[in-house]
């Protein structure tokens, strides 16, 4: 193996790695206390101390620790979901009862199976989050229907053109920057304290959607 081919697998086992363990909490039904999920826009990296200002208006200060799994996500198109993709897709319900999503994260194969089901999200009122396989993909006039399936029940899902569909990819601490869009999981410690569990951070111009 060449000395390109070789580093080229590390990365991507990297990104694989890291992602299985974002994905892991962040798309997962925590049974007891939930982790907090921010998203918001870095004020500052001072040491281990993220500053983020929330889209809700507050600032919050996170503790983050060297070894904190940092990472990013970049855009693929929506005709590269494919059946048998696994993946995590945010959505509201209309009065028709018809689901439309407002962003779509194809996992990579390693994380197949994360979270998987279909639960309340905080992204906008009333929106959901379902994590499942890809049984069926349908064209339409205004984008395609996902037709999906999980442990416990299964749903179809309408993405429409513009929606955003990402997947994960390699980011570092470096990376947090002010300015940059975050989404982060973390425990609360007090008031407006965090503790960060995994960030996903801004890379070149892709922000977090989710």
């Amino acid at each position: 193996m060449s000395i390109a081919s070789s580093t080229s697998l590390r990365l991507k086992l990297g990104v694989s790695v890291a992602a299985l363990a974002f994905a892991s909490v962040a798309f997962a039904q925590a049974p007891a206390a939930k982790p907090a999920r921010i998203r918001g826009d870095i004020v500052s990296l001072s040491g281990d101390t993220l500053t983020v200002h929330r889209r809700s208006g507050d600032t919050v200060t996170i503790d983050m620790k060297q070894d904190t799994p940092v990472t990013a996500v970049k855009n693929i198109k929506l005709a590269d979901i494919k059946p048998g993709s696994f993946i995590g897709t945010a959505a509201t319900t209309g009065t028709d009862g018809k689901m439309t999503a407002t962003e779509v994260l194809v996992f990579p194969e390693a994380a197949r199976g994360t979270g998987e089901g279909h639960y309340a999200w905080d992204l906008a009122p009333n929106s959901t989050m379902t994590n499942a396989n890809v049984d069926q993909v349908v064209t339409g006039t205004s984008g395609r229907d996902l037709k999906l399936s999980y442990k416990g029940g299964s749903n179809t899902v309408t993405v429409p053109d513009g929606v955003p569909v990402v997947t994960f990819a390699p980011a570092a601490r470096t990376d947090l920057v002010a300015g940059k869009k975050v989404f982060i999981v973390a425990s609360p410690v007090s008031g407006t304290e965090f503790a960060a569990s995994r960030v996903v951070v801004e890379k070149d111009g892709v922000a977090p959607p989710m």
